[in-house]
């Protein structure tokens, strides 16, 4: 196995969930403290609607990988199956949630999963960068749908516009949210540009670019990444319409379940009508700002966004626990799983020699 390889699947080694884990659990911990309310959890009444909305929430979960999974099947042909795609899925969240997004989660670990799944170096390349393609799609779609729909006031309400001061944390919200949504466009249509355009430009570009001074230091990734491009590039030609429906349908499928999970646990414990679609359009704007989180998975950001920013719709007193309820939910498990699955996965996918040396070193 290749050196580089050997690092890779380290850097994504099970023991390292222990810091998003605290960062989390303590940003959690923090909040119920500072927020507990005694008398809110007593009213706290548990029926028959509160266990429908709870199994909503899970069954969304099964949505969001499910659809991941036809997406995964459809970007490499079916060329893996059922079985070794949940695997991909698995394993591609657990490095994601262990990476910050803004270092682009777990991209170049999600390349090396699909390569030794049997499929080849350039299709993996292709299918990893088409599925970031997409992803950013549905968010460049969905953002400035959201706004215009529900307007800047409902949706951040939470700040008071007409006061709006720089100090406060809710226009911090609201700045950062337009800031990183314009850099993930520009970042998207020159990633659309180099994938369906012109791939050689683009590579010829990166190299020109950094070979300054400045940058030198990063040419031999940016050529490795305009090679990228070009394998992409040539990977997505004469592509049938099944494949860009079903890898489409399989990214919105699942991003919309993703940000349905929230509304799911809001309805289990609120007796009163809730504004769902507002609800929604929040994640929408808190998931764009939790990609340039600096911490894994966004963890310890994602709890105090959570309770600052859908504290409204929640019965009050229940915000911060109802954020840990969120992400025990919809992310701590994929630390879990995938801890538990890449040791498995490493012995069927090497020899018993490189495997049993692998798994002792992680």
């Amino acid at each position: 196995m290749q050196p580089d390889s050997r690092q890779l699947l380290k850097t994504f080694r099970p023991s390292r969930i222990l810091l998003p884990i605290a960062l989390g659990l303590g940003a959690a911990t923090y909040l119920l403290l500072k927020n507990f309310d005694r008398e809110a959890f007593s009213h706290i009444t548990w029926s028959w609607s509160s266990s429908f909305w709870i199994l909503m929430a899970l069954m969304m979960m099964v949505v969001r990988d499910g659809a991941y999974m036809i997406r995964i099947r459809a970007l490499t042909d079916d060329q893996i199956s059922w079985k070794n795609s949940f695997n991909v899925i698995m394993l591609w969240e657990f490095s994601s949630a262990l990476a910050p997004g803004m270092l682009g989660g777990g991209f170049f670990f999600a390349i090396f999963i699909l390569n030794r799944e049997k499929v080849n170096m350039g299709k993996s390349i292709t299918a990893v960068m088409l599925s970031s393609f997409q992803d950013g799609v549905f968010l460049a779609i969905m953002a400035p749908l959201v706004y215009f729909i529900i307007g800047k006031e409902r949706l951040f309400s939470t700040l008071n516009l007409e006061t709006l001061n720089i100090d406060k944390i809710g226009s911090g919200f609201f700045y950062s949210f337009w800031t990183i949504y314009f850099i993930i466009l520009a970042y998207k249509v020159f990633v659309a540009y180099a994938l369906f355009i012109n791939p050689r430009f683009v590579k010829w570009l990166l190299i020109k670019m950094f070979s300054l001074p400045l940058l030198r230091r990063w040419k031999h990734s940016a050529l490795e990444t305009g090679n990228q491009l070009v394998i992409a590039s040539k990977g997505l030609k004469n592509k049938s319409r099944k494949f860009w429906f079903n890898s489409f349908a399989g990214t919105f499928a699942s991003w919309t379940a993703r940000y349905t999970i929230v509304n799911c646990l809001i309805l289990a414990f609120h007796n009163v009508p809730v504004e769902n679609f507002i609800v929604f359009a929040r994640q929408v704007v808190m998931g764009i700002i939790i990609l340039f989180s600096p911490t894994p998975g966004g963890s310890g950001l994602a709890e105090f966004m959570f309770s600052d920013f859908l504290g409204e719709f929640i019965p009050k007193g229940l915000s911060a626990s109802l954020g840990l309820l969120w992400r025990l939910v919809s992310y701590y498990p994929y630390l879990f799983i995938g801890a538990i699955i890449l040791p498995r996965w490493i012995r069927s996918r090497f020899s018993k020699t490189e495997a049993k040396e692998i798994v002792n070193e992680l």
